[in-house]
């Protein structure tokens, strides 16, 4: 097999790992499409910070249209950066590199944010070049399919009998989805906020999503699984339209159908639509209320370094 011939080979030093002079953090799933990572790394940059961490985030960038290294500012077109590093630096307010070399993305967010101390690597389960310290698996409720690999199957790469080592496994469903031992993600929706106050950083608003219940709203999302967006906001109380995009849809046209009046989006689909976009449809953007339990956060960060503060 494949993978576990590549992983084998990096273990006997035949492929050579990097490994940076500060903690990486890799957050990954086996599984393709949409299981929840960048809500996890979200969680996990406030998880960290609480820890007295300063954390930044490398990613490849995944449906951008540059292989080129970006330093990822808040004004970067996701078409540049990629929705979810974009994404990333604007909820996390943190440092963001993108690359198709992770090493090369890791290196270049050090020596330009010499303050971080410790490396997020979003989507880099399968990426074994940069040496990791440790690992959070996530699954949401599909976990491991029918247990093939691709293309027969939905895994990137078998279903492991334990949890590995220096590895904690995070489930973004309402019960565990695998054999593996692990901790449930709490999910919801935090409120929602109009997509001009959402540009300028106010935190959304419970009273600004009830205020949307008995409106027409066409649902909009450009993630893998709309469903689960669509499902929570029902669940809010809203009345919507679904209107479901292709993965990272890039909104270069704004083809709502006529007569729309109020859209809503989730964040990874705002930061690819600016304010003076919208004309005269108001767009509103919902955001998710994720986090995980104190003993998930407990076991994450005993895997972890002391800081370098600190004494063991």
């Amino acid at each position: 097999m494949l993978a576990a011939l590549r992983r084998a080979l990096y273990r006997l030093g035949v492929l050579r790992t990097h490994r940076l002079d500060v903690p990486v953090l890799v957050v990954g799933n086996l599984i393709a499409g949409g299981a929840g990572k960048t809500p996890t790394t979200l969680a996990l940059i406030a998880a960290l910070r609480r820890a007295g961490w300063q954390p930044g985030v490398i990613s490849r960038g995944h449906g951008r249209r540059s292989q080129d290294l970006v330093d990822v500012e808040p004004d970067t077109p996701a078409a540049t950066s990629g929705d979810e590093p974009l994404l990333l630096r604007l909820r996390g307010r943190v440092p963001v590199c993108v690359a198709a070399d992770r090493v090369a993305a890791a290196r270049a967010l050090r020596r330009r944010h010499p303050e971080v101390d410790i490396v997020l690597c979003d989507d880099g389960l399968q990426h074994l070049r940069l040496a990791r310290d440790a690992q959070v698996l996530v699954f949401d409720e599909r976990g491991a399919g029918n247990g093939w690999l691709q293309p027969a199957g939905p895994l990137r790469e078998p279903l492991p009998a334990r949890v590995p080592a220096r590895s904690v496994v995070l489930y973004n469903a309402a019960r565990p989805s695998t054999p593996l031992s692990g901790h449930l993600a709490r999910r919801g929706l935090a409120g929602a906020a109009s997509l001009a106050d959402w540009w300028a950083g106010a935190a959304p608003r419970r009273e600004t999503l009830a205020a949307l219940r008995g409106r027409p709203l066409l649902a909009a999302a450009g993630v893998a699984r709309p469903q689960r967006f669509f499902a929570m906001l029902r669940e809010a109380g809203l009345d919507i339209v679904e209107h479901p995009l292709p993965d990272h849809h890039d909104y270069a046209a704004l083809a709502w159908p006529d007569g729309t009046s109020d859209v809503i989006v989730t964040e990874k689909d705002a930061v690819k639509i600016r304010p003076e976009r919208a004309g005269a449809v108001r767009i509103w953007v919902a955001a998710l209320d994720f986090g995980f339990p104190a003993a998930f956060e407990r076991e994450l960060l005993a895997l972890l370094p002391p800081r370098p503060h600190t004494t063991a």
